[in-house]
């Protein structure tokens, strides 16, 4: 050591030792010293202060928060909002419901193993470690919102997550925030972690499918981004989808219009980072790392699914709203409302309609319908290239944008449905042309008017019930009045004009005779027979309905759906029972468990007899009736029984037709109701039938054993056939018998005829052409002859007082021809029938008819006074003569005879 190092050593030592100084020493210290304490004191007390207060302050946070149970929290953590399924009869899948978010619901075990890290490594790397919030993360993210920063990096766990999404709201506040950090510690004590990750898998939404459609829940976006299920997941795949939910709009791959975006570079880049995650957490190798960067993600986007909205309108539409009505009922009865109060108060349906509608929607529900597949695609293929619906009409409307009138053309539309009859199924059915242009469900849900479909519902089968008709009983198609608003008016008229005469019940149907079936149901009107509609589930049904004459014709005040209608027709092929129609199956919950499963209940509405009378009138519509070219336009034979239907001025055409499986029924016309008549090779009411064939042949094809049942309608006890005159209905007498007026048909044996005929007896007529007239007793024999006169008690019977044309009961056919009437009468006008003028031609005598009302015939005399020939006035005013000289007489109704004309020579002298 030098000299000058020792001497400050030394120095340094002297002031080290000195007193002074290590008195001064001792006070620094001890200042320094009191005050670190004094300073550790005051920073414990400022902390224990400032935790106090922080404590306090989440305390008011929180203090509304109601302390949630076990059971409260796990209702509401699994109250996903999932989309509801619909399906075709035997679990055939259909698709989903209308929805804004779709949503499947998945278990843990099938999310790929790859999606769930992906998730973890994103959204919550400490998943596993902490419980149920992060305090490093929640200060950091206090700390950036107190200060305002730009970089704003979240707190949330997925825990907190799922407790906003399911519990609490999106708002933002402090208080929102206290209470989810409660409530994420709160979970955390009751759930498992896997528990918590599957409901946080299943929340979670991920923008759009390729469908276009918003979407909920792993398994909807693995389904709907890359057409595979969520355990099927690749790893790029994976951490694709585990990007999305930070912007599920802004990172999704598909525009609302099912396109893909032009610019998906914000979802790749969001899928690197979400990889360089999970490489950073352990999650995957460094090669796995490389790889899934390498891989091209982009070729597995799917493509935009068939929606089964746009395929299948009608069925989804009608699915979802009869299952709502059936959930309103549900819910109603729950809250101890009865059916009758929902149907009767309109406020009150609507209001647990809406609830149906919202729990639908929301609570993933299966609905399974009775919807045959198969059948329904046929019957659809051949409506779309049915080529005979008729022409296009059109139609003045109002534009609903510019309120001003437009013209548009107007297609015809079709409703359809069959049935099948010992269940009520609904097996398929046809909405109309084209749901784009025409939401409206013409099977189900357009009322329209039944015309002659109504006959054998409300007129035939009633008046066989009450015992008032049977097949045979005698009815007239004569120009009747049976308008009762208008007394002195010719009503009603059959289609086409003209009448028959007299017709039995079955014969009258068969050719749709409108009078028959009028006068039969002004006879049974006291008795209410629109009640039997009422039993067979018509529900448009009005006051007016029950009393207008005009209903029997199928002119209602509103009017009855296609499905209506055909159901009616069920109940004679279920032997008088009515089981209601139906097409929801059941409805089971997201569990399984089923909420709603259709029950059958037949409601006896005509006898066994009376049904089985009505379904063999019907037989004959397919026979000789107005349906009698479909047999030969279906591909297969079977027991048909139905009847067709014109509306009101031809704005309506039906048929309906029941064998012992099921029943099919059809209407056609336009929207806007104008006649169907047009011009072209078929007729309104052909274009019809033959599509009702075109569609039953398509159902045979995929069902042949259900549409052609090989059994034929069973006849129950009770019934019998009898022989009965034809003129009464009443047992034949032998007078009946001699006529060959006598037929046989079935009766009802509680309704047989007892009595025999009476209604003629014998005398004389002269034919006047096509019309019989009472012989007076001078008429002469060579132009009088033997026949059955009418009783006219019972023709008033028939037609009424007030008819005055009673020779229109006799039908034109042979075997009538020698039935006359009582007022068939030819009144003498008092004088000598004036001569003729006589010529002859090529060996044939001719003359000129004399104008007068009583002539009768003619008489054609050699010309010697020798008669040669009686000719009867109206069958030819000619005479192929032999030759020889000849003069004519004329002859009236009393006898009286002209002067011989002018002589004529045929032949030479």
């Amino acid at each position: 050591m030098n000299d000058n190092k020792r001497q400050s050593f030394r120095k340094a030592k002297s002031m080290l030792t000195n007193k002074t100084t290590v008195k001064r020493a001792r006070i620094a210290y001890g200042v320094v010293w009191n005050l670190f304490l004094l300073f550790l004191i005051i920073g414990i007390a400022g902390g224990v202060f400032a935790a106090g207060a922080g404590a306090g302050y989440f305390a008011s946070l929180v203090k509304d928060e109601p302390i949630r149970s076990f059971e409260s929290m796990k209702k509401d953590i699994y109250n996903y909002t999932e989309t509801s399924d619909v399906y075709f009869a035997d679990d055939v899948y259909l698709g989903k419901l209308r929805s804004d978010l779709d949503r499947d619901i998945v278990t843990l075990s099938d999310v790929s193993k790859d999606l769930v890290n992906a998730i973890i490594a994103t959204e919550d790397q400490y998943f596993y470690e902490h419980d149920g919030v992060v305090p490093k993360a929640i200060m950091r993210a206090v700390l950036q919102e107190v200060t305002n920063s730009a970089n704003q990096t979240g707190g949330s766990t997925l825990t907190q997550q799922l407790i906003k999404n399911q519990i609490l709201t999106n708002e933002v506040s402090f208080e929102r925030k206290a209470k989810e950090i409660l409530l994420a510690l709160r979970l955390e004590r009751f759930f498992e972690k896997e528990e918590i990750l599957e409901a946080y898998l299943n929340m979670a939404t991920f923008g759009r499918n390729a469908s276009g459609r918003n979407i909920a829940g792993v398994q909807s976006a693995a389904k709907g981004i890359f057409g595979v299920d969520a355990k099927d997941l690749n790893l790029p795949q994976s951490a694709y989808i585990a990007g999305l939910p930070q912007s599920p709009f802004g990172y999704t791959p598909f525009t609302r219009d099912k396109q893909i975006k032009k610019n998906l570079e914000p979802g790749l880049n969001r899928m690197k980072v979400v990889l360089k995650r999970m490489y950073n957490g352990g999650f995957i190798t460094e090669q796995q790392y490389k790889d899934a960067l390498a891989y091209d993600v982009t070729k597995d986007f799917a493509k935009p699914s068939a929606d089964p909205l746009e395929k299948y309108p009608w069925v989804m539409v009608e699915a979802e709203q009869r299952a709502i009505d059936i959930l309103a009922k549900i819910l109603a009865e729950k809250a101890g409302i009865s059916k009758k109060e929902l149907a009767e108060n309109n406020e009150l349906y609507n209001k647990y309609y809406m609830l149906a509608q919202r729990d639908l929607k929301q609570n993933g529900y299966s609905i399974h319908t009775t919807i045959d597949k198969k059948m329904y695609d046929a019957m659809e293929e051949v409506k779309n290239k049915y080529p005979n619906f008729g022409p296009d009409k059109p139609q003045v409307k109002e534009d609903p944008d510019t309120k001003e009138q437009v013209t548009v053309m107007e297609p015809v539309e079709v409703g359809a449905i069959l049935i099948e009859n010992k269940t009520g199924k609904i097996l398929s059915f046809v909405g109309g042309r084209d749901f784009k242009k025409q939401e409206l469900n013409h099977a189900t849900r357009a009322i329209r008017q039944n015309g002659s479909t109504m006959k054998p519902l409300l007129g035939y089968a009633p008046a066989f019930e009450l015992g008032k008709a049977s097949p045979g009983t005698i009815l007239p198609d004569v120009p009747l009045r049976l308008d009762p608003s208008e007394p002195d008016k010719v009503w009603p008229k059959n289609y086409g004009g003209g009448y028959s005469g007299l017709a039995t019940a079955r014969y009258a149907l068969a050719k749709s005779y409108n009078v028959p079936a009028v006068k039969l149901y002004t006879d049974i009107l006291k008795h209410r027979p629109a009640q039997y509609l009422e039993k067979m589930g018509f529900t448009t049904l009005l006051k007016d309905d029950f009393v207008n004459p005009s209903t029997v014709l199928g002119s209602m005040a509103n009017g009855v759906t296609v499905e209506e209608n055909t159901n009616a027709f069920t109940t004679f092929a279920n032997g008088g029972k009515f089981i209601d129609a139906y097409m929801i199956e059941k409805i089971t919950d997201k569990n399984g468990k089923i909420v709603y499963e259709h029950n059958t209940k037949p409601v006896t509405v005509f006898s066994p007899q009376t049904a089985y009378l009505t379904v063999d009138i019907m037989r004959d519509v397919f026979k000789y009736g107005t349906a009698a070219s479909i047999p030969g336009k279906l591909k297969f034979k079977t027991d048909w029984a139905g009847k067709t239907g014109t509306g009101v001025e031809y704005h309506d055409s039906w048929i309906v037709g029941t064998n012992p499986n099921v029943t099919f029924g059809i209407w056609t016309g336009y929207d806007t109701p104008k006649s169907l008549q047009a011009k072209g090779n078929l007729t309104y009411s052909q274009r019809t039938n033959y599509l009702w064939a075109s569609l039953l042949n398509a159902a045979y094809d995929v069902q042949p054993s259900l549409i052609a049942p090989k059994s034929q309608f069973k006849m129950p006890g009770g019934i019998v056939s009898k022989t009965f005159c034809a003129i009464s209905g009443m047992l034949p007498s032998e007078t009946c018998i001699k006529a060959g007026l006598v037929e046989t048909d079935l009766f009802n044996i509680k309704y047989v005829p007892t009595e025999v005929d009476n209604s003629f007896g014998s005398g004389k007529y002269v034919r006047i052409g096509d019309r019989n007239y009472l012989a007076d007793n001078s008429t002469p024999g060579d132009f009088a002859k033997s026949g059955l006169i009418l009783n006219p008690d019972y023709a008033s019977s028939l037609a009424g007082t007030n008819f005055k044309d009673a020779a229109a009961l006799i039908p034109k056919l042979q075997r009538w021809s020698n039935v006359i009437v009582p007022n068939a009468k030819l009144p003498e006008n008092g004088k000598i029938p004036a001569s003729v003028s006589l010529t002859a031609s090529d060996g044939t005598l001719t003359w000129q008819a004399v104008n007068e009302s009583d002539i009768i015939g003619y008489r054609v005399y050699w010309a010697g006074g020798i008669k040669a020939a009686s000719i009867r006035a109206g069958t030819g005013l000619s005479y192929p003569a032999a030759p020889g000289t000849y003069y004519v007489t004329a002859v009236d109704i009393a006898g009286n005879e002209s002067a011989p004309s002018n002589y004529v020579t045929v032949g030479g002298e």
